[in-house]
């Protein structure tokens, strides 16, 4: 017998998830109205899609910007998605600014994924692990393995889509931006973006 869902159900879980009316009832029914495993169902559902979804051209967008208060850093990024309907979208904006703001708030962030980070880079943080006291009399096996540990953190701590998110740990930017694109139903990428530290250029001089 299937479980009778009310309307107030699917009304809270399509807010809760993004999803679509019917396949906010489908999911509840599937749980027997229970909420929390119906929202994990469409979790799955939407990263699913956002997989298929990656790799569609995003030629449009918006240029989104963020000045933290005190006018001391500053960030640009370009966010494109497939139309311009979805750039006007409040939840497309929102996005943007989210990542604006998370770039200005992580130190360490200079690329948009690990695999943007040159080799020369992943090199040096390499020859400056191998170099390190700590490890020096280890085992030759148990050192590669420490090395390799903290090169990964590092590598991390650089990458912007390994960050978890500020307004919520529990995902990584990557995550988040999987889960627009479930909602949103168009491929969305980080195209580029750029920190400005007040003094910085003038320092770096």
């Amino acid at each position: 017998m299937t479980t009778q869902i009310s309307a107030h159900n699917v009304k809270e879980l399509r807010n809760k998830t993004g999803a679509g009316m019917m396949d906010c009832k489908k999911a509840l029914q599937a749980s027997e109205g229970n909420m929390e495993i119906a929202i994990e169902t469409l979790h799955k559902k939407g990263l699913a899609s956002a997989d298929k979804k990656s790799t569609r051209i995003a030629a449009e967008g918006i240029i989104e910007s963020y000045i933290h208060i005190g006018s001391r850093i500053g960030v640009l990024i370009e966010l494109n998605c497939e139309t311009d309907f979805v750039a006007r979208r409040i939840e497309f904006r929102k996005l943007a600014k989210d990542l604006a703001m998370q770039i200005a708030a992580c130190q360490n962030v200079s690329y948009l994924s690990i695999s943007d980070i040159p080799k020369q880079l992943i090199d040096h943080e390499t020859r400056i692990e191998m170099d390190k006291e700590d490890i020096i009399d280890k085992p030759s096996t148990v050192k590669k393995q420490i090395i390799k540990g903290r090169l990964d953190k590092r590598l991390k701590e650089m990458s912007l889509m390994n960050q978890a998110f500020i307004k919520n740990p529990n995902i990584i930017i990557e995550d988040l931006i999987k889960q627009h694109i479930a909602l949103l139903g168009e491929n969305i990428k980080i195209s580029r973006f750029q920190k400005f530290l007040l003094g910085e250029s003038i320092q770096n001089k």
